[in-house]
């Protein structure tokens, strides 16, 4: 680590006076870079400094005037949900001349701008960092060159691919997953009306991300991707691989293809190609969709809107801190930590893998790639490339049963389908439990096989059926049944009940030996409220659910004026979804119950709203999580607005229910419950093995039942035990939660004056020691 902590506090609110920041978007658009750009902006104007859109990309640099405009508070306001980049983005000829670069630089000097945020690809972070190092040559005729004496750069990736190197995603790969996955939704409902293949040809000329994730997330028969060429033969392979779909009753077939895909020889492997193999191989059905822009447009996720908003954020952050000795960085997230690195190292890495690629070392390009692509091949290999094993090859007689607990969400199925088919492949013999622990007293038990499961990932709620019944209760009749049926291992999909019921069953080993054995909980919930795991299966879909409804009520506050919605959301009492859909929507205030509110609070937000209403931007935007405060209900709050708002804006509420639990599972959910299926039923293989003694099951140490969650960059297993010290068991929620320090993010976006605790920032690391591969 380079580190760069300060020692003195420094007041954030003065970093940048006397600064002047510029912000431009270059090379492809992405969903979400608007939100980067809103973020830069205000965070650039509450740490004092001037902010400068940079119209049409570097072409604005070089041609200067108009094109570089002092930005203000509202210049930003409505920009969140477009898609795209609101200030343009344009291809650059004259910026590649060193001439085109001296007048860009004496465009920025005029200005008084030494710090610059580049929003874009690889190819524009290249070009701000060869601009960089030339600076001080560039403005050695100019007399004001004695305070500009060297230029700080900060690069935000902006890349539907998803193909740079450090970062685990660039902004504008989710919006893209999500469009993709709508049309993937909408083409599976026709294919199986008529028994067709489909191929479907999606982005990445040199990276397969958006392919592989695609095809993780809709169950596809095939992907082709530039960093894993088939093996010879793969003609052959593909049509056995469709013959055999549909010989056990699958009406539908569905191959991804990257644009980039190639085979072993480097020839293109194209959808046309597929579709005369398939068309005269087997006679099936076949038709080809491009995306092509699609992938581009439309709104961007609540993720990509987070994602935009946290970098910018850490972006002001690392311009004003730099000195002339820090290198370029680029700010990028990984698991859920925004960290620093330096920008030639990624660029080098990224190149890397296009060389590796280029010689034929394909195992190496998918490892450079990073750990989050290697795991998502590696999860694809696992449950793609195979044939279900007949009824015959069960020859170890293990059974592991699946339930889902608590309130149903999008993306249990695709938990439970990973698990099943990735069991089955295994050896094991699969059981459905219906209806949570209630099912498992009842013995509504039965066996699954690798057909039932088939199209699951798509389908929200829960198909196995879920209950809120805590185990405690029916102890006696759920051994008995544990017994009964033979099982050997447990999965649990769902949400705080799936926690606590773990935990009774465990402290119940004493008295039962039947529950002895290994077990395993998926968190899976809109709350997000399970200790042990950062997410949950189904918080995402829940998140854009709301986002997409808050876009609606802005845009109709928008046009009435003077109005301030207060919106309810769900989550018990945990203010995740209040939080997270605060930053995504543009909220100026979020409720939660985990930080206290105030006579004095809702008097300061009062005050703001009415403060705002003097300026172009007439509307609020107040959400309330649903168990913030006993007191200050959502009616409390509403009628409290309503009467100080008199005669300046009028308010009106909605309480969004159980909508949130519902819908289509988006890509994250899919893919998440994917991997964790998959990684929960190997753990129990793993665990089975150890725990098997004189011919049976016996497992009752805390390390056999136990938590899969996603810890920061990790996905890991924690005994229920141990998690048990990190939970306040009376709000169902847990003790630590990371998503707490985005708060402060939302509040300065809002343009409140609080001060950001700045003495967290990220520090800068290097990419290629962290590989140890490259």
């Amino acid at each position: 680590h380079l580190n760069m902590q300060r020692s003195a506090p420094v007041d954030p609110t003065k970093m940048g006076v006397g600064k002047g920041i510029a912000v431009l978007t270059s090379g492809g658009d992405a969903q979400g870079m608007n939100a980067a750009v809103r973020a830069t902006v205000r965070v650039g104007i509450y740490t004092g400094a001037k902010v400068y859109f940079v119209h049409e990309g570097y072409q604005g640099l070089v041609d200067g005037g108009d094109n570089i405009r002092q930005a203000t508070w509202e210049s930003v306001s409505m920009m969140l949900q477009l898609g795209g980049t609101v200030i343009g983005s344009a291809r650059c000829q004259d910026f590649r001349s060193k001439e085109g670069r001296a007048k860009a630089a004496c465009n920025l000097v005029k200005l008084g701008i030494t710090n610059l945020c580049v929003i874009g690809g690889d190819g524009s972070l290249t070009g701000a960092n060869e601009f960089r190092n030339e600076w001080s040559e560039l403005n050695h005729y100019q007399s004001e060159a004695k305070c500009s004496s060297h230029l700080n750069i900060v690069g935000m990736v902006g890349s539907i691919d998803n193909d740079f190197c450090g970062t685990d995603m660039t902004i504008g790969t989710d919006s893209a997953l999500h469009r993709i996955m709508e049309v993937v939704d909408a083409i599976t409902t026709t294919a199986q009306s008529h028994q067709r293949a489909f191929i479907l040809e999606v982005m990445g000329r040199h990276c397969g991300y958006l392919a592989l994730v695609t095809a993780l997330a809709c169950g596809a028969d095939w992907v082709f991707i530039p960093e894993m060429p088939p093996d010879e033969g793969w003609e052959d392979h593909l049509c056995r691989r469709l013959t055999y779909q549909r010989s056990i009753g699958n009406r539908l077939n569905v191959i991804i293809v990257a644009e980039g895909a190639l085979d072993r020889h480097g020839k293109p492997i194209t959808c046309d190609i597929i579709k005369n193999l398939v068309t005269k191989k087997l006679g099936f059905d076949t038709r080809a969709t491009i995306l092509g822009h699609v992938q581009r447009g439309g709104t961007p996720s609540a993720f990509d809107r987070i994602l935009g908003s946290r970098m910018g954020v850490e972006a002001v952050m690392a311009l004003l801190e730099a000195t002339p000795d820090t290198p370029a960085c680029v700010v990028s997230l990984s698991g859920n930590m925004a960290v620093r690195l330096p920008l030639m190292e990624c660029v080098q890495v990224t190149k890397e893998v296009t060389k590796a690629m280029a010689e034929g070392r394909f195992e190496e390009a998918v490892k450079l790639r990073g750990k989050s692509f290697e795991n998502n091949w590696n999860t694809y290999k696992l449950l793609a490339h195979v044939t279900a094993p007949d009824m015959k090859v069960y020859n170890n007689n293990i059974n592991i049963a699946i339930m889902n607990v608590g309130a149903p969400c999008a993306g249990m199925n695709a938990a439970v389908r990973s698990a099943v088919r990735i069991g089955i492949l295994q050896g094991h013999s699969m059981l459905a439990v219906h209806d949570g622990f209630d099912g498992l007293a009842h013995g509504t038990i039965e066996p699954m096989t690798w057909g039932y499961v088939g199209g699951w990932t798509g389908k929200g709620g829960s198909n196995l059926g879920t209950k809120r019944s805590l185990p405690a209760s029916m102890i006696e009749e759920i051994s008995l049944n544990i017994a009964k049926y033979n099982i050997h291992a447990l999965v649990i999909i769902g949400g705080f009940e799936a926690f606590v019921g773990g935990l009774e069953l465990v402290t119940a080993r004493e008295k039962y030996e039947e529950l002895c054995i290994p077990l395993v909980v998926i968190p899976a919930t809109v709350s997000n409220n399970i200790p042990g795991s950062d997410f949950s299966i189904g918080a995402d879909t829940a998140l854009n659910t709301i986002t997409t409804t808050c876009d609606r009520i802005k845009q109709s506050a928008a046009g009435t004026k003077r109005r301030v919605f207060i919106i309810e959301t769900m989550g018990g009492y945990c203010g995740y979804l209040a939080t997270m859909a605060g930053l995504a929507a543009g909220a100026d205030a979020a409720y939660i119950y985990e930080e206290r509110v105030g006579i004095h609070d809702l008097e300061t937000n009062v005050e703001h709203l009415l403060e705002k209403m003097k300026t172009t931007v007439k509307r609020g935007l107040i959400l309330r999580n649903e168990k913030c405060n006993a007191n200050y209900t959502t009616d409390f709050i509403f009628n409290l607005y309503s009467e100080e708002g008199k005669g300046v804006f009028d308010c009106r509420k909605n309480v969004l229910g159980h909508m949130q639990q519902g819908g289509t599972p988006t890509p994250f959910d899919r893919n998440f419950g994917t991997k964790m299926g998959a990684k929960a039923v190997l753990w129990l293989t793993e665990k089975l093995k150890e725990c098997y003694r004189h011919g049976r099951i016996f497992a009752n140490t805390p390390d056999s039942a136990c938590v899969l969650g996603m810890k920061k960059r990790a996905m890991i297993f924690q005994p229920l035990s141990d998690l048990k010290e990190d939970t306040d068991s009376e709000h169902r929620i847990p003790k630590t939660q990371w998503w707490l320090k985005l708060r402060p993010i939302l509040k300065i976006l809002a343009k409140y004056k609080i001060s950001l605790d700045t003495s967290e920032t990220a520090t800068m690391e290097h990419v290629i020691k962290k590989r140890g591969t490259v």
